[in-house]
């Protein structure tokens, strides 16, 4: 039999998808703000009379104003910090559900089915207790699913070959792919970056020398302090790195995880969890404020 995150616990997926709930409007207020304050800039910058109205600078106060609404909504409504704790939250929820389904410590295959239920359940309480305090869930069923308790009952080495297949290897090709998506577009932006930069040196030489009296200077260099900016946020160079060692660190788990006794078996589970924790931590700890 296989197991997949559906067959997790509700409080998982009400966890995730605030996650990915705020990590998205985090990216599109802060795509918002960046790309206000470019035009804002432009509009700063160039002047077009209609009469006694200046539409550029027009243009300017729209810039100001999106850029305005982008920071009042990135203070009040915090959504990194919704992206971050829901991220921990489902992710610690996914590795206990994975420990409990396969008999990894706290829940031994020793340990009868009730009391680990009833184990799950107080664990799942406290992660939510430690990271979830600002966070409001949807789900009250914070319980093991069915799947997951049929898994828990096979024998070891059914419980071994799915736990190495659908959540050692898929989770390894998880990290080598995003750490190579993430190479790409760091690339990508730092060429751009590089690119926006020999513009604003041409278009200043150019003013300088007198072969032209626009100046658009200031508007490049926000064009490029945003683009540097929105890099920091994305992260890409340090999330490609990180997950670039957590692929490296899970290739030897499957050998490690191949012969295990059952006795042993629980102490091997949480040890390779630990992979799991520490990568978490250290996305945990390098994200930026979006505000």
């Amino acid at each position: 039999m296989a197991m997949i995150e559906a067959d997790f616990p509700a409080i998982f997926h009400d966890a995730d998808g605030i996650a990915v709930a705020g990590q998205r409007l985090t990216f599109r207020l802060s795509r918002l703000r960046l790309v206000s304050a470019v035009i804002a800039a432009l509009g700063g910058a160039l002047s077009w009379k209609v009469g006694k109205f200046d539409l550029w600078a027009l243009v300017a106060l729209v810039g100001f104003l999106a850029a305005l609404f982008a920071e009042i909504m990135l203070w009040t409504q915090r959504p990194e910090r919704d992206w971050t704790a829901g991220r921990t939250i489902a992710e610690d929820i996914k590795s206990l559900a994975w420990r409990f389904a396969v008999s990894g410590h706290p829940f031994p295959a020793t340990m009868p089915l009730p009391e680990a239920k009833k184990l799950f359940g107080r664990r799942v309480n406290e992660i939510v207790a430690r990271d979830g305090v600002e966070i409001t869930f949807h789900s009250v069923n914070r319980q093991t699913t069915q799947r997951m308790a049929e898994l828990r009952a096979r024998p070891l080495e059914e419980r071994r070959q799915v736990y190495l297949d659908e959540r050692i290897r898929n989770q390894q090709e998880w990290y080598a792919a995003s750490a190579r998506l993430h190479q790409e577009r760091a690339n990508r932006l730092r060429a751009l970056l590089l690119a926006g930069e020999l513009v604003a040196i041409v278009l200043a030489a150019g003013r300088g020398f007198g072969v032209w009296d626009a100046d658009v200077s200031g508007v490049m260099a926000a064009i490029v302090a945003s683009g540097a900016a929105w890099l920091g946020l994305r992260q890409h160079e340090k999330l490609r790195l990180t997950y670039s060692i957590a692929a490296n660190s899970l290739a030897s788990v499957s050998d490690q995880l191949a012969d295990v006794p059952e006795e042993e078996w629980a102490n091997a589970v949480m040890d390779a969890e630990d992979n799991f924790r520490k990568e978490n931590s250290t996305w945990t700890v390098s994200q930026p404020s979006a505000a």
